[in-house]
This record gives C-alpha cells, structure tokens and sequence, in this order.
C-alpha cells in the first residue's frame, strides 16, 4: 500500500494553515504545520515531506531565507504563497528555488491544481529510473539522490538534479525545450530557453569527459535534448 504523501505547510496565519490543511487532507495528504521559519527548517529535515507549502512572511525571518537554507541540501518542491504579488517578488523566489508562485488570496481549485502539477513533476522524476542508473562511468543513485562519476562524489545543485533525472526518467527520448523547462522549472518557465542552456552546460561540464564534445548528454539542434546510455560510435 503506497504511503501518504506528507506536506510540510510553514504558515503564520493560522486561517491560512487551517483553510490549506483542509484542502489537502480532503485530497489524502497528511500534513505538518510550522508557524516559524526555524520550525519549518527543523520539520523539513525530521519530516521529509513530498511538498512544502511556505508563506514569505514569517514571524522570525523572511521566507527567502528558508528557501536559500533549504536548497542547499534538498529538492523537494516549494510552492510559495505570499500577498506579494510584484513580478520582482516572483522571480526572487522562483530564482531562489521554489518551484511554483501563488499570491493570496488563492482559491481552493487553484491551491489544488499547483499541489497535483508538483507531484506529477516529483513522479514523472522518479518513474522508469531503476534504483541504480548509469551511463558511461556516471551513476545515479536514486535511493540516496547521490552522483557518482568514475567512483568519485559529484555535488549537483537541486535543479541540477532534478533536470538529471528528467532525462534519465526518459533515456534515449529526444524531449523538447518546453518539455524540460516545464518538467523542471515549472510553467512559468516554459519560454525562457537561457535557462535551459546554462543548466545543460553546468551539467556536461560536471558529468562528460569531453563537455565540449558529448557523448551521452546530446544535443537535438532546435529541438531539444536527450541522454543516451550508449553513444553510438
């Protein structure tokens, strides 16, 4: 029997935490709530939720401080909700990791419907990866979230990771700029292919032998991208 999924809610409205709790828990999750930045941090690391829903402002620190904490050690997904509505405000916390941006008030339907496309994101990045993967001298522990190249620990940033594993989900499938971008980033980045570019070349350097010349993360020229277990020669 698959196990609840558990969200963390760090909230200091309770109005907020209890309309949020009912929502979810009508939708089976089981959720935890922190009222403080230093709690939330605590139960995200005790707890390890599947989703942390984070309010910006906290009682004892801004919200873009457990977002910075949090993505130095986790990937989990991070849905924001915040009265502060400006572009700016958005691309600050999208920029500092979270994974999606909803401005209050929200509506149950909208709540919801960010919640399922976080999970389908956090599924579609496990589904088809068997516990191992490998590729050239490259493997990729799931059970650990751990990389290895040649036998040595290479440290991948969150979104480094989570692109990884997108891509070894569908190995030897060419997926497209906007698949990727939406997969990892979210719809909110569907348009912006510079990111795509910066994080693909962070990912050869650290992971080809030959970044300049790749031989299983490859390029579709004006189409997208795909990893191959076995380059052909």
């Amino acid at each position: 029997m698959e196990r609840s999924l558990i969200a963390l809610l760090v909230e200091d409205e309770k109005h907020i935490r209890r309309f949020v709790r009912v929502a979810l828990e009508s939708h089976a999750w089981s959720v935890h709530e922190a009222d403080t930045l230093a709690r939330g941090l605590s139960d995200a690391s005790t707890r390890r939720p599947d989703l942390i829903i984070l309010d910006l402002g906290l009682p004892d620190g801004d919200g873009m401080e457990f977002l910075r904490d949090l993505r130095a050690w986790s990937d989990v997904a991070v849905i924001v909700l915040s009265a502060r509505g400006g572009e700016s405000d958005k691309i600050d916390a999208l920029d500092a990791g979270a994974d999606d941006y909803l401005t209050k008030p929200f509506g149950v339907g909208e709540l919801l419907a960010r919640v399922r496309a976080a999970d389908r994101r956090r599924r579609r990045d496990q589904e088809g990866v068997p516990a191992i993967f490998q590729f050239g001298d490259v493997s990729i522990d799931m059970g650990s979230r751990s990389v290895q190249k040649g036998g040595a620990a290479i440290h991948l940033t969150p979104t480094e990771y989570r692109l990884l594993c997108v891509l070894a989900a569908n190995e030897g499938k060419v997926l497209t700029h906007r698949r990727l971008l939406h997969d990892v980033w979210g719809p909110h980045r569907c348009a912006d292919g510079h990111y795509l570019r910066v994080y693909m070349g962070h990912l050869r350097q650290k992971l080809e032998n030959e970044p300049a010349r790749p031989r299983h993360i490859l390029t579709e020229p004006a189409v997208g991208y795909r990893l191959v277990q076995k380059p052909r020669h």
